[in-house]
């Protein structure tokens, strides 16, 4: 059993030189017709790596040519599968410009800002790539207003943008739980412009409520009846926007003892 597993592994690793062998002299081989039919196959059967490396030595050789098209478009798809969405990007925009009347072109603009798009990272890091990604998307739906993938574009923007909003929320409650009260309810109010409709609005009204309150006890007593009146004001505000609102009834002991301050 052993002899015969031994044997199949001897024939395995010898087809597996051959194929190497094979390779590495078509790499050196001036036969581009071999070259591009054999990159193709391999992009078809997914090797990307080899496809790839095979496509990038035929570049110059069929530039000008549909097979010079050919061969932008797969190196594109190539990074994209093997995840390298920075450089996948580059390549399909640059395929778009390079034949702007081609079939593909729309394609290709959508799937440069795809890759932004997949590039973007968790709310808790830098969101430069994010903003990036909208701003492509959005060049996309503006260059293409009548194309299929507009409606999908508009989600993707609209993935980014909550993105954007969820890491400006963790923001502004890390100031409120690190007290930089001040610094929380510019960070609330700011919330409420950018986000005009977000979901957070009754949570992010609450957070104010605290966040004043808190903030007037900490003052010195010339500021304390004005940010006393925010606090109110913050918590009229919930009221009138969610009557219903579950946040009310923990919230009126605080609303109570900032009015018997202002009063006082």
């Amino acid at each position: 059993m052993i002899k015969r597993l031994l044997f199949y592994s001897f024939i395995l690793s010898a087809i597996i030189l051959s194929s190497c062998s094979k390779y590495q002299k078509l790499l050196k081989s001036t036969d581009n017709d071999l070259k591009y039919e054999t990159a193709m196959d391999f992009f078809e059967k997914k090797d990307y790596n080899r496809s790839l490396e095979l496509f990038d030595l035929l570049q110059a050789a069929f530039r000008g040519t549909s097979r010079g098209e050919e061969i932008s478009y797969r190196m594109a798809y190539c990074y994209f599968h093997l995840k390298d969405y920075t450089v996948a990007s580059f390549y399909f925009k640059k395929h778009a410009q390079t034949y702007p009347t081609s079939a593909r072109a729309e394609e290709c603009m959508f799937m440069n800002a795809y890759c932004y798009y997949l590039d973007s990272p968790k709310p808790s890091l830098d969101q430069a790539n994010t903003n990036l990604a909208i701003k492509e998307l959005q060049s996309f739906t503006d260059m293409y207003p009548k194309s299929e993938r507009v409606a999908e574009s508009n989600k993707l923007i609209d993935d980014l943008r909550a993105k954007l909003e969820q890491k400006d929320y963790n923001i502004a409650i890390l100031y409120y739980k690190m007290r930089d009260y001040q610094a929380a309810i510019t960070s609330f109010q700011n919330l409420m412009k950018k986000y005009p409709d977000t979901e957070r609005n009754e949570e992010i009204l609450q957070n104010m409520v605290l966040a004043n309150y808190e903030y007037a006890e900490g003052s010195i007593p010339d500021k304390q009846q004005e940010r006393y009146e925010a606090a109110v004001e913050a918590y009229n505000n919930l009221r009138f926007q969610y009557p219903e609102s579950l946040y009310l009834k923990s919230l009126e002991p605080i609303h109570n003892k900032a009015r018997n301050k202002i009063a006082n």
